[in-house]
């Protein structure tokens, strides 16, 4: 990584989160009555760009929103979590939405309708990592725009992070300029396993696994696996995209992948202490202090 590089930056996306709590998700043609939940910012990406910032790294979030009152909601949640630079705005599209069904156990079902994500372009993922010592992407926006964001990264000597979500066969192509790449046990099968992930050039992958914790499978070495946090959950929509956005900002800080990895599970456990995917209760010292417990 070189000194000239600092800080996070998060290319990805940005919704607005509508949750609904039920005891179950719905049969097809069922109505199902529910309690509302609230709205709440989200997407993969500013979940991530919120939780790098709040975990003490300067952070800075590429990503489209309408022009809309869903985009200003969005930019203000960022500004005040600390993430520098503005969201791009378009007339073309609303912002993105997702409908978040939170379940009693504290699991979720989400259905996303893209919006203005689709419209982020590969100049616009380009611009957005320059500079940056630690890039972190997901997949839910362009391909292309994320393919161009991760060589950019990679071509000035930053460390690269892609959070293969949902998971895509696209992902396979983008691997030989991930430097880490991060998935749950879902998104590993449906991309064919850790050993077919290594040979299409994934040399680190964090395996991630809820309440089992998260396993490092790096080739020529043994895993490691570091165990989660017990706590009682109550919202688990940001957990993954918090464990994510503290791993960048461990990275940035110059920790090693092992302390990383701890901080990274301290800020999945205190996200999914409460509701929504983001939350105020995430600080670089509330992890620390987590981490201290074990």
């Amino acid at each position: 990584m070189s000194d000239t590089l600092t800080g996070v930056a998060v290319v990805g996306s940005a919704n607005l989160d509508l949750v609904v709590e039920v005891s179950r998700p719905p049969h097809v043609g069922e109505t199902l009555l529910g309690r509302a939940g609230g709205r709440f910012a989200g997407g993969k990406g500013l979940n991530q760009a919120v939780a790098a910032a709040r975990s003490g790294a300067p952070t800075r979030f590429c990503a489209v929103v309408g022009q809309d009152e869903a985009g200003d909601e969005l930019q203000r949640t960022l500004t005040d979590a600390g993430v520098a630079g503005a969201l791009r705005r378009t007339d073309t599209a609303p912002t993105g939405v997702a409908h978040v069904l939170a379940l009693d156990d504290g699991d979720n079902s989400i259905i996303v309708a893209a919006g203005a994500n689709a419209e982020l372009g590969v100049r616009d993922a380009v611009d957005g990592v320059a500079g940056a010592a630690v890039v972190l992407a997901q997949l839910e926006v362009p391909v292309p725009s994320v393919a161009a964001a991760l060589c950019a990264a990679r071509q000035a000597g930053a460390l690269t992070l892609l959070n293969a979500a949902p998971a895509a066969t696209a992902a396979l192509d983008l691997l030989p300029d991930v430097d880490i790449l991060i998935v749950n046990e879902t998104e590993c099968a449906e991309l064919g396993g850790v050993e077919r992930l290594h040979a299409a050039g994934a040399a680190q992958i964090v395996l991630t696994c809820g309440a089992g914790g998260v396993t490092l499978h790096r080739i020529g070495a043994e895993p490691l696996h570091v165990p989660a946090f017990r706590i009682d959950p109550v919202d688990t929509t940001g957990a993954g995209d918090a464990f994510c956005g503290a791993l960048a900002a461990a990275l940035a800080a110059g920790d090693d992948i092992a302390d990383a990895l701890e901080r990274a599970c301290a800020a999945g456990a205190i996200v999914a202490q409460h509701r929504g995917a983001n939350t105020a209760a995430l600080s670089a010292a509330a992890s620390a202090d987590l981490v201290a417990t074990r």
